[in-house]
This record gives structure tokens, C-alpha cells and sequence, in this order.
């Protein structure tokens, strides 16, 4: 990465969301065959969502980028970021009914299937088009708008977020990876 690029850090976390979205994709296909009923996957995916893709990416995203794209002349209101936004509030909206159906359904409760399969497609359709976007618009415009003087400091904070949580990136890599590993066999 070179230091004048201040999105390719997001492209790249990207990749591993859109690892994770394709295995909620697969699961909850064979959710709705009958033949995948492991509702911990479910569990597991609501909290590699809170905690990477939000907490860890968003946070960089609403806490850093959108920030200095306003400060630097993009509106807050009426533009991509605010549409990003209600994005990451929509997304939110679908983690939690994902959770609770598949809670409910590991706690014993039948008839949770049809929730968990409209909010698992729902999250991943909607993050697949919101990932485009960001990936094919947003980020290139930020490229080609933002200062060369504020990107330093846009980097030196992506560092300082990631700093506050050191292990997660690679705990969530895992994750994806032993799904992906029993997703395969």
C-alpha cells in the first residue's frame, strides 16, 4: 500500500466480509434445503459482522473517511456518505433479526428458519451492492478528492483503531477460514 492511498486498507478488509457473506450465502441456502442446521454459524457470523465489518471497518469508514470527506467538501447530507450510512443502519437492522432467530433457534424454538434465511439474504445482498459501491464510486472519488495533507494522518488513524483491538483482524481471519474449511468437506 502505498502511503498516498487512503482506501486501499478498506478494499482490503473488504475481501475478508465479502469471504464471510459468501458463506452466509451457501449456509443459508442449505438452511432453506434442510440440510444445514447449525445455528452457532449464524451466532458466529452476527459477531464477526459486529466486530470486524462494523466496529473494525465502519468504525474507520464513519470515524475517518466520510469525516474528511465532508471536512473537505463533500455534504453530509443528500450525498454517497449519507447513503453509506443509512446502509450501515439497514445492515444493522438485519444483524440483529439474524441473531435472534438463530438464538431462538439454538435455544429450541422452532419455526425461526424463515427469519434467519430473509435476514441472512437480506445482510448479504445488501452488503455485496454497499461494498460495490463503496469500492467502485465512493473510494475512487476519495482518491481523487481528499489532499494530499490529510492522508498521513488518515492512515495514522486507521493504525490507532486497529491498535485498539491487535488480535481481532487475525482472530476473524481464522474464523472465516475454518468455515471456509467446513463449507468445503
Amino acid at each position: 500500500m502505498t502511503s498516498s492511498n487512503v482506501t486501499q486498507r478498506l478494499k482490503d478488509e473488504h475481501q475478508l466480509i465479502l469471504r464471510m457473506i459468501s458463506l452466509v450465502e451457501k449456509n443459508t441456502e442449505l438452511l432453506e434445503a434442510g440440510q444445514f442446521r447449525n445455528w452457532q454459524f449464524y451466532l458466529d457470523a452476527v459477531d464477526f459482522i459486529r466486530n470486524y465489518a462494523d466496529s473494525f471497518h465502519h468504525a474507520k469508514e464513519e470515524d475517518v473517511l466520510f469525516v474528511e470527506l465532508v471536512t473537505n467538501g463533500m455534504p453530509a447530507k443528500s450525498s454517497p456518505i449519507e447513503a453509506m450510512l443509512m446502509e450501515h443502519d439497514e445492515g444493522r437492522a438485519h444483524v440483529k433479526a439474524m441473531e435472534e432467530g438463530a438464538q431462538k433457534a439454538l435455544d429450541g424454538e422452532t419455526g425461526q428458519i424463515p427469519a434467519i434465511v430473509e435476514h441472512a439474504r437480506g445482510y448479504a445482498a445488501l452488503l455485496r451492492g454497499h461494498i460495490d459501491k463503496e469500492d467502485t464510486i465512493l473510494y475512487p472519488l476519495a482518491e481523487r478528492v481528499l489532499p494530499a495533507e490529510v492522508r498521513e494522518r488518515m492512515l495514522g488513524a486507521y493504525t490507532k483503531a486497529a491498535a485498539k483491538t491487535p488480535d481481532l483482524e487475525a482472530r476473524y481471519q481464522k474464523m472465516v477460514e475454518e468455515y471456509e474449511r467446513q463449507a468445503a468437506a
